[in-house]
């Protein structure tokens, strides 16, 4: 045997890490330590869970067991009912879905936004209208059927349900699911914290009941463009701020409500130009990535139109949209260009549609809570699009100005909840999915330094508690009330959070809430409960049969407020604007913080 000399360039092998899955310190939320016998304990359910693990098992080895046991509580949920079963002429969001993939595959792309808008219109971007084409063709080739044009309107074959939700699934798997988990990892590394920590907020971040009940119960793909969004997020921490831009800019191509998050990546990354020091690099480089990202999101669809116009398939017979007709200027409809003009403003006219109105159906933000008590469609349209410009412009600025002059890593998280909750509760045309939106963020901060302490567990727990709670009446439609019951009171008991208890307010460790915080966190959680019960078993009055939703619509709005103004709270006390409390868990040097 040779021995090396001792100028060999060998290299020994790194030591693996002490902590990387050995428990932290009590003071971080997650062990309850016995002052006389120093014995330690798990401070809530979720950290029980993964304890036998603690310190003896890697984590590759305990990532595929919750990947399992997520993944099982999705595919059981695709059990239950989905929007419009049985439910004619619409039916839902499921038809929505499976409609597009039946004109994306059958017809040539110049028509994809003009075909028949008055049943499921393609009204998503472009990113969209590819993915439905690839699910399109995988499923043609296993039953033509499922997607025949026209003749399979309204169809509910089934198997067809087990496909859509094979494709959700996977969709969310390839894309979601891994942005997660890197994210973590990513926000973990920038806090300090230990990936035992972090594995305990992957936990509660797959098993949020929200998410799974829209996704995989009421069908839709938001966890594909909330994919994106997490990964333009984790690109930040990592310091890679151009795919962070090409990120984004897919999050935006695959679902318009990304929009939500745009003031404050766009806050961020503009003043991460500024601040500390100028860049001129890094500002062509997110300028450059930016403008080839959204080219690239429409050059199929635009280079198909001009195909298609090369091929003699005459663009002329589809309808100018309003947005063409507004400007000021006339177009050639025989020049080449025009095809490109049509598809782009026909796009933006679907993407964007403001003839809908101020919201849809009953969404538990300002616009609806004021429409209870003082009807907003006594004003015109224009008066209220200017109204809700004004408000979420208001809503929005403070976290825009603190991200943008203070453009810190570990800043981000906050300074996207408070945007998503300022657009949540005051911009136009608002759903209640949107509601994912704000809550995402607000579960990535629990992977950072004192995310699992009860003042902050607590708070996302209860924006997330509230959230799935006001989506009941539209999962009642679905009839999805038991996977509700087991998801949320699952989630609950696992973060330790009422109805099921209330050790998050009791607990010993420090970091704990004020008096008047728990009393307007109990006062909400009672108000749940106590409202659910009238729900069940009380019968609206004569005259008023919503008033249960609207009911829903009022104690949700004002508990999303309170969530808006703590996460505005917390993003100028982490921004050193406010002085912050000295808790067991912020213990580390600030300077880890900047970039």
């Amino acid at each position: 045997m040779i021995m090396s000399g001792p100028n060999s360039s060998h290299k020994p092998r790194k030591k693996r890490k002490v902590d990387a899955y050995f428990g932290p310190p009590s003071g971080h939320g997650t062990i309850l330590v016995d002052p006389a016998t120093k014995a330690q304990k798990p401070a809530f359910p979720l950290v029980a869970f993964l304890w036998p693990a603690k310190g003896t098992v890697s984590q590759w080895v305990i990532l595929p067991l919750i990947l399992m046991v997520a993944g099982l509580f999705r595919w059981t949920t695709g059990f239950w009912g989905y929007s419009g079963f049985q439910k004619p002429p619409m039916h839902g969001d499921l038809e929505a879905q499976r409609h597009w993939m039946e004109i994306s595959i059958h017809l040539p792309l110049s028509e994809w936004y003009f075909y028949d808008l008055q049943y499921w219109g393609l009204d998503y971007p472009p990113l969209t209208a590819y993915h439905s084409w690839l699910l399109g063709k995988i499923g043609s080739f296993i039953n033509p059927d499922w997607f025949a044009l026209s003749s399979s309107r309204g169809l509910e074959d089934p198997i067809l349900k087990v496909y859509m939700r094979a494709t959700a699934f996977i969709s969310e798997y390839l894309v979601y699911v891994p942005a997660v988990i890197i994210g973590l990892r990513q926000f973990a590394r920038i806090q300090g914290t230990t990936s035992w920590e972090a594995s305990i907020a992957l936990v509660a971040f797959l098993m949020q009941p929200a998410t799974i009940l829209i996704d995989h119960g009421h069908f839709q793909y938001n966890t594909v463009m909330l994919g994106f969004a997490i990964a333009s997020m984790s690109s930040v921490f990592a310091g890679r701020y151009i795919w962070s831009c090409v990120f984004f800019v897919a999050s935006l191509g695959f679902k318009q409500m990304a929009l939500f998050y745009a003031p404050a990546v766009f806050a961020f990354l503009a003043g991460s130009c500024l601040f500390p020091r100028i860049s001129i690099s890094r500002f062509l480089g997110i300028a450059v990535a930016t403008v080839i990202s959204f080219a690239l999101l429409y050059v199929p669809l635009l280079l198909g139109a001009l195909y298609e116009s090369y091929r003699g398939i005459a663009q002329q017979p589809l309808p100018a949209p309003p947005l063409l007709v507004s400007l000021p200027m006339q177009f050639d409809e025989n020049a080449w260009y025009y095809p490109l003009v049509l598809q782009t403003a026909q796009s933006i006219h679907r993407i964007f549609p403001f003839a809908r109105g101020l919201f849809e159906d009953k969404v538990p933000n300002v616009w609806c809570a004021i429409h209870t008590f003082h009807k907003l469609h006594q004003y015109s349209s224009t008066t209220v699009q200017r109204a809700a410009l004004l408000a979420t412009s208001a809503a929005i600025t403070p976290p825009f100005l603190i991200l943008f002059l203070k453009p810190r890593k570990d800043l981000l998280p906050w300074g996207l909840a408070a945007t998503a909750w300022g657009f949540f509760l005051c911009s136009y045309q608002v759903h209640e999915k949107n509601i994912l939106l704000p809550l995402l963020p607000m579960l990535m901060v629990l992977a950072g330094e004192g995310g699992l302490l009860p003042s902050t567990r607590a708070w996302v727990g209860f924006a997330n508690m509230l959230g799935v709670w006001t989506l009941f009446p539209l999962l009642k439609r679905d009839e999805l009330r038991v996977p509700y019951a087991v998801l949320s009171l699952l989630w609950a008991y696992l973060m330790g959070l009422p109805p099921t208890s209330l050790s998050v307010y009791q607990s010993g460790l420090g970091g704990g809430l004020t008096a008047p915080v728990k009393i307007l966190h109990l006062s909400f959680y009672l108000a749940m409960v106590v409202w659910h019960v009238f729900e069940a078993f009380v019968a609206p009055p004569h005259g008023k049969p919503d008033l249960w939703v609207v009911l829903n619509v009022l104690i949700g709005a004002a508990g999303f407020g309170f969530c808006y103004l703590w996460c505005l709270f917390r993003l100028a006390e982490e921004s050193g604007l406010l002085r912050k409390k000295r808790t067991a868990g912020n213990s580390k040097e600030k300077g880890r913080k900047d970039q």
